[in-house]
């Protein structure tokens, strides 16, 4: 992981790409370690800002040497060379191509789309119910509380532990309040209850030995369901051993079991969204033998160092994923690479990195048979397409001041994965956090598109209601967040239909500008909104830059205020709004944040104009029904009303209008009731407005000019209609 953008190209680095189970290290001056995924795809930015890419798809141990030059050296020990190459020639249009080529991310539900709450360490229900209402009381905008494994019997799938009886009516009092659940899902599967008993039944494929005599029955014969399979062993969370699905089994018995598991859970625990972990996959404490008497002897797994099974777990060069580690193998903390996978056609050592791909796909493939809804897949190992089935958490960090500083950057380059839907462990996974810092990340996690705090078992709690100052700041930010959902919803529409960015780096909207090139703690919400979080200890102003643009500030103190281009030293205190701007030219629409989105959703919406000189402002607005499924996953039969907004004005006065690009009768938005215009020149004739050349009377109690801050208001009761049967509008009015 880097700690700053760019890539320092005056050294030699090498950065193994291998799927493993280690969290971020960025506390180092420089971590070069292989984490959850890989993701062999590079973007370079040429000298007169234009820009192109390359991928090269394999799923083999592989690393990447970048030096002087600059030059790009590429390694793999397995598969084949698959390069594409994608000319740009800008940013925007090298990850638009790039994921023209691996597929467009997956369309979250709106509910997925508030704050998350969340900790491993619940040690009952009641403990989780606790944090939850304290929060709730405290008045945080919440739509999605968790479980981790706490939840479970003894840590096994597809279960539910003793300290959880009543979870289920819980999960039903969650619903009743707008809210939704999401509960954690491992891969390895204990050996000796009913999950694994039914998909043995189902003939499910689970990742197997390659040769009878290589199976340790020391392990194997404790399982009357295992003693006569091939299935490798391993150790995980449950208290027995495990075995690990095949999710590229080349028939659908293992998707259809793992659906078939998933959904009859769901009857007993009615659950809305699935977390998978573990899936590098990892495996705790794999040993190593030299002789097959050794690995008799053994009591969990263990894989050869010597001798011809020994090929593959120590091939001739094993990447930087093994040498940086004294005493280390290529199966260490995961299973053998000599392991069969695609039901017995394929190497472990070929396709581990596909494992967490192939089980975020098999995972949302089972959504339509599990909850009938669109929901929401956060895996912790990904590949390139993860993004077409799930989002991603940026891995186990921990609660220190460089970690949320990366944290800018990781969501930044998941989205150019493919993988909008990203965020980090709010306030810090490992360790113990503290008050300003979990304030700043707060005020930095409302901004990513996947926002939840999250905490290790053991750790104090640092939900925001811990701390007042953590629930005022937490409540302001998420307020602005809940208070443009529909502009970030309709930012996750134009993903999954064009397959576009939806977090950006300024760079993406100005790569002529050279010194974007170099910013790395600020990022923008698609092309109009700006962010430039505090992320220092005891700081209080952002040295943040404005590319040569008109912009707005948002921030309460400032609103509505023109910033200067270059570096301004903005304001950002703990107990205001995050240092956040908006690009003139623009129109984002908006809805009224409640504490759900569930009731967000029903307010009435609001868009706001940014002008800019001598041009015309243009924005969309994306509403469907939330959660309801998308036809064969092909969004271009989803029921929809997609409006484009565009907004003219001149000396003589201002013309708004809005045309429904597609339009479903079945989709029933509610009405368009608030306009608000920055940079407005002119006071307006209130009593001059015309829709569609009819007069309008406005509401004046809620309608204003103020010439100071040349900021318009103009407001009506069911003002606009947005339903289908309208199809366009034009509002237009005339100045004073």
């Amino acid at each position: 992981m880097i700690q700053f953008w760019p890539h320092n190209l005056d050294r030699y680095t090498t950065w193994p790409m291998f799927a493993r189970d280690i969290g971020p290290d960025s506390g180092s001056a420089l971590s070069t370690q292989n984490l959850y995924g890989v993701h062999p795809f590079y973007m370079c930015i040429e000298a007169d800002g234009k820009a192109h890419g390359v991928f090269i798809l394999n799923s083999n141990a592989q690393e990447v040497v970048t030096g002087p030059g600059p030059h790009l050296q590429y390694r793999t020990i397995g598969g084949r060379i698959d390069m594409a190459f994608f000319p740009g020639p800008t940013p925007e249009e090298v990850v638009n191509q790039y994921l023209q080529h691996i597929g467009f991310p997956f369309l979250p539900a709106y509910w997925a789309l508030g704050y998350q709450l969340c900790r491993w360490g619940y040690g009952s229900l009641d403990a989780m119910k606790t944090v939850i209402s304290r929060n709730q009381a405290a008045g945080i905008p919440l739509d999605v509380p968790y479980a981790d494994i706490d939840y479970m019997n003894h840590y096994e799938d597809f279960t539910e532990g003793d300290n959880w009886s009543g979870f289920p009516a819980y999960t039903q009092q969650l619903h009743a309040q707008g809210l939704h659940l999401i509960v954690i899902f491992d891969p390895a599967v204990e050996v000796d209850y009913a999950s694994f008993q039914r998909g043995i039944t189902a003939d499910a494929s689970f990742i197997e030995w390659a040769r009878d005599d290589q199976v340790p029955h020391s392990i194997q014969d404790q399982y009357p369901m295992a003693k006569n399979t091939r299935v490798m062993l391993g150790n995980v969370w449950p208290e027995r051993n495990t075995a690990f699905p095949d999710f590229l089994d080349t028939k659908s018995n293992t998707n259809d079991w793992w659906a078939g598991e998933f959904a009859q859970f769901h009857k007993t625990l009615p659950f809305d969204g699935m977390w998978i972990d573990m899936n590098e996959p990892s495996n705790f404490d794999t040993g190593t033998y030299s002789s097959m008497e050794e690995q008799l002897a053994s009591a969990k797994l263990s894989c050869p160092i010597s001798g011809p099974d020994s090929s593959l777990e120590r091939p001739p060069y094993p990447t930087q994923a093994v040498y940086q580690r004294d005493g280390e193998y290529l199966f260490s903390k995961t299973l053998c690479m000599l392991g069969k996978t695609a039901r017995r056609s394929r190497n472990f050592y070929d396709t581990k990195n596909l494992y967490g791909w192939s089980e975020a796909r098999a995972t949302y493939q089972a959504i339509p048979q599990v909850t009938g809804k669109r929901s929401a897949v956060i895996s912790r190992s990904t590949f390139p397409s993860s993004g077409r089935y799930g989002g991603h958490w940026l891995g186990d960090n921990t609660a220190r001041w460089e970690d949320l500083q990366t944290s800018v950057i990781g969501v930044m380059e998941f989205n150019m994965f493919g993988i909008p839907y990203v965020g980090s462990d709010i306030c810090g996974f490992n360790g113990v956090s503290n008050e300003e810092l979990c304030l700043r990340w707060h005020q930095f996690g409302a901004f990513s598109p996947f926002s939840r705090d999250h905490n290790s078992e053991g750790m104090p709690d640092q939900d925001p209601a811990v701390w007042p100052s953590v629930a005022t700041a937490a409540k302001i930010a998420l307020g602005f967040r809940y208070y443009y959902l529909p502009y970030l919803y309709s930012l996750h529409y134009n993903a999954a239909r064009y397959g576009h960015t939806v977090i950006r780096p300024l760079f993406f909207e100005f790569p002529k500008d050279e010194e974007t090139l170099e910013i790395s703690e600020q990022f923008l919400w698609g092309s109009a909104l700006m962010i430039a979080p505090a992320l220092y200890q005891g700081q209080s102003k952002v040295h943040a830059y404005f590319p040569s643009d008109t912009w707005y500030s948002l921030q309460p103190e400032t609103y509505g205020q023109k910033m200067f281009a270059g570096f301004n030293d903005v304001n950002a205190p703990l107990s205001s709004l995050t240092p956040v701007f908006v690009r003139g030219g623009f129109i984002l629409p908006r809805q009224a944040a409640q504490t759900t989105t569930t009731a967000s959703r029903l307010n009435p919406f609001e868009v706001l104009i940014t002008v800019k000189t001598n041009a015309a402002s243009s924005g969309e607005l994306y509403y469907d029904g939330g959660d309801d499924l998308i036809p064969n996953d092909d969004i271009e039969q989803h029921p929809r009303v997609h409006w484009q907004f565009s907004f003219t004005s001149s000396i003589v006065g201002g013309v708004f209008s809005g045309n429904c690009e597609t339009c479903s009768t079945a989709v029933k938005p509610p009405t368009l009731d608030t306009i608000e215009i920055l940079g407005y020149p002119s006071a307006p004739n209130f009593s001059g407005f015309k829709l569609d050349g009819s007069s309008v009377t406005l509401d004046m109690s809620k309608s204003s000019y103020d010439a100071s801050t040349q900021k318009l208001i103009v407001s009506s009761k069911n003002f606009i209609s947005l339903m289908a049967l309208k199809k366009k509008f034009t509002l237009s009015f005339s100045n004073n």
